[in-house]
């Protein structure tokens, strides 16, 4: 079995157990019900890299339709070249229906970081030989209204139990990895990783996230992280 799948069944029995109050009404586990395409894509280009990108978890238009980070149909399918059998989750909201990769939303993070990867690199195996992407967490947290809700935003209780459990994976993941730099994509997850990998020697840094809601992202995002990338020192060049 591959070691980031192992990885995969020790972080969903961790997060089994956990429980969520309003105002999260819904939680999705997109590493279940779309496990097919997420085994695909950690075995196709899941191994050691010199630099892992972590997001912060999935999108509902992203990762919890493909079941891969920053998974917009689209580029998952016609970029990476994955299509597999998508389940639902057992509680569905009915304004966020998962619809796998029947999904006629686009997710803009994902069509921003894939994007960036397809016209810089060129074709996925070049992008990988130097890359990996995962997410720190692999929930999705929805309101009533169905109303996104990021990890950062739950009660402290929660965020405690769940960060430890996502840490915990984080550095498992980095251990068969084998990276020099891990990089959050945004703010909370660049902090996040910085305390989860304090003892691993591992040199940690952080990019703006491509989020439209960023108003930094959308003043040309590539160019940015471009940037941001030379800035740390880090060269891209495969």
């Amino acid at each position: 079995m591959h070691i980031l799948s192992e990885i995969t069944d020790r972080i969903i029995r961790d997060l089994k157990p956990l429980r969520f109050k309003s105002p999260v009404a819904y939680v999705y586990n997109p590493l279940e019900y779309a496990r097919k395409p997420y085994d695909i894509y950690i075995r196709r280009f899941g191994g050691p890299r010199e630099i892992v990108l972590i997001g912060m978890n999935p999108g509902p238009f992203g990762m919890a339709q493909t079941g891969v980070p920053f998974g917009d149909v689209a580029m998952v399918r016609d970029w990476l070249g994955i299509e597999a059998e998508v389940g639902v989750p057992a509680k569905m909201h009915p304004k966020r229906p998962v619809q796998g990769f029947q999904c006629r939303r686009g997710e803009i993070s994902g069509q921003r970081l894939w994007g960036w990867a397809r016209d810089r690199f060129g074709q996925p195996d070049r992008f990988f030989a130097k890359f990996f992407v995962a997410n720190y967490c692999p929930l999705v947290f929805m309101e009533e209204s169905g109303r996104n809700r990021t990890p950062d935003k739950l009660r402290p209780g929660e965020k405690a139990k769940l960060f430890a459990a996502c840490d915990k994976a984080l550095v498992e993941t980095v251990r068969a990895i084998e990276p020099k730099y891990v990089i959050g994509v945004g703010r909370f997850t660049a902090d996040r990783i910085r305390i989860a990998l304090t003892d691993t020697g591992v040199q940690v840094g952080g990019i703006t996230h491509p989020s439209p809601a960023n108003p930094k992202a959308n003043r040309g995002w590539a160019g940015v992280v471009e940037e941001e990338f030379h800035a740390m020192g880090i060269p891209l060049n495969p």
